[in-house]
């Protein structure tokens, strides 16, 4: 049974006895928040560590920077499963095989299902960049420049079964410049995505954390 987010509590490392906290990285593309990681983690105080990376395709840079700094991964692909619920399932099994204490979407460009969450529910996060709930889906520094906001940003949330819903973690605003294009606005954007996703990873791996309704508490 699915345990619900209005009463998940991950516990922090002293109270399961881990030397450090492990994540499952979850890649669709290029991996630049993977490679923020990666650096992270590398300084024993970070207090993470990255036990596997997986994908949706093959032959991508985000798999390839993980095989550089030696980290296991794997692949799982859509079109290789009768239904895409096989496919989730599947999903589920290779990253609890891991035993992670948090799942980072980083750029994984696939909505997981119900088998996946009924695992990692309430411990998987994600990024939007723009300030939620403003501008789901994929085209936000895009939609930001169509409405004329001046101030955008980006989203750290704990993943549930909308696209971009989930309960917020922590957010940062990115000022929108008047002569912006999407592309140019994006990449602030990501700067500052990167920064807020390492410390806030970090953060809930070393203290633990509580998602009481749409409220997240790092302990």
């Amino acid at each position: 049974m699915r345990r619900p987010i209005s009463s998940l509590i991950v516990t922090n490392m002293a109270e399961t006895g881990s030397i450090s906290g492990t994540i499952v990285v979850l890649v669709s593309g290029c991996g630049t928040n993977l490679q923020a990681l990666i650096d992270a983690t590398a300084d024993p105080a970070y207090g993470v560590r990255i036990a596997a990376v997986g994908a949706d395709r093959d032959n991508i840079e985000g798999l390839a920077r993980a095989r550089r700094a030696g980290i296991p991964t794997f692949v799982c692909r859509v079109a290789d499963f009768a239904t895409r619920e096989d496919w989730d399932a599947r999903l589920a099994s290779q990253v609890a095989a891991y035993q992670p204490q948090l799942v980072v979407l980083a750029g994984f460009m696939k909505l997981t299902g119900e088998a996946f969450l009924s695992q990692f529910g309430g411990r998987t996060v994600n990024t939007h960049p723009a300030l939620s709930p403003s501008f789901p889906g994929i085209h936000g520094p895009q939609a930001a420049l169509d409405y004329g906001v001046k101030v955008t940003g980006c989203t750290l949330f704990v993943v549930d079964r909308g696209v971009d819903t989930g309960p917020i973690v922590a957010q940062r605003a990115v000022d929108v410049y008047d002569d912006d294009t999407a592309e140019l606005l994006h990449e602030r954007i990501k700067t500052v995505e990167r920064q807020m996703l390492v410390d806030y990873v970090g953060r809930m791996v070393r203290n633990g954390f509580s998602v009481s309704e749409r409220k997240v508490t790092i302990s």
